[in-house]
């Protein structure tokens, strides 16, 4: 009986990470709502947290499940679809009217085909790249962009059009099948260890002293990477298919 008790223990551990990750999002909805951008993005990523604990913890209790998968899908469309396309609507889209509306619709709606996607083509394992870009990377990106605008009051009145771009293209980027690296699969084995050591020191005293610049900084980077890497790919198809021509 104690056994059973804490096999169930280990099942709902990791699922109750998953519901806070969800609540939190609520949280952020309505921090949103009530014009409390700052704590809004804050709640987000306190979501990532959450997100990235519960598929961790069932790896290692080894109580990964398609119910875990499915859970973990419906709080992804809360804490980084709806969460984050409401900080954007009531901050910057309400000043645009139906543009605004149709934005941070088209954000959920391909958010939800990212995730659908997601859960058919890797029912199981973990992928070593992303095909799109994945849901709470999109959210990260677009609500530190809030709080880097919030923090030095800019992109406000006739630069708020920028946020708009940014929210356009990270949704057709979900849906996109441009390749973005994966950190799940790291090596650590074959990478030199002192070079590894000094460059997570120098990135995290530079996080400690402008936390929300190297947040900004890593998904734009992120974002950016993956933007070129298809056009490269996109290039070398074109060539190739040139020579075939020929």
């Amino acid at each position: 009986m104690k056994n059973n008790n804490k096999s169930y223990l280990a099942y709902i551990i990791p699922n109750l990470f998953t519901a806070a990750s969800a609540f939190v999002g609520v949280l952020s909805i309505v921090a949103s709502s009530k014009g409390e951008f700052e704590k809004a993005v804050y709640m987000i990523l306190l979501s990532l947290l959450f997100d990235g604990l519960d598929g961790r913890v069932a790896r290692l209790t080894k109580t990964t499940s398609r119910f875990g998968a499915e859970f973990d899908s419906l709080a992804d469309l809360v804490a980084f679809g709806m969460a984050p396309a409401m900080l954007f609507y009531f901050d910057i889209g309400i000043h645009y009217n139906k543009l605004g509306i149709l934005l941070s619709g088209l954000y959920v709606v391909f958010g939800a085909i990212r995730l659908a996607r997601f859960n058919v083509t890797n029912p199981s394992s973990e992928p070593s790249v992303f095909i799109g870009v994945p849901i709470p990377t999109a959210a990260v990106f677009i609500s530190i962009w809030i709080l880097f605008s919030i923090k030095y009051h800019i992109m406000q009145d006739h630069f708020s059009w920028i946020i708009l771009i940014f929210v356009g293209l990270v949704s057709i980027l979900m849906v996109s099948n441009i390749r973005y690296p994966s950190f799940k699969k790291i090596d650590f084995k074959k990478a030199n260890f002192k070079k590894v050591l000094i460059v997570l020191i120098v990135l995290f005293s530079f996080t400690y002293l402008y936390l929300i610049e190297s947040i900004t900084l890593f998904f734009t980077a992120y974002i950016l990477y993956g933007l070129g890497r298809g056009v490269k790919s996109y290039n070398k198809r074109k060539k190739i298919a040139k020579k075939d021509k020929i």
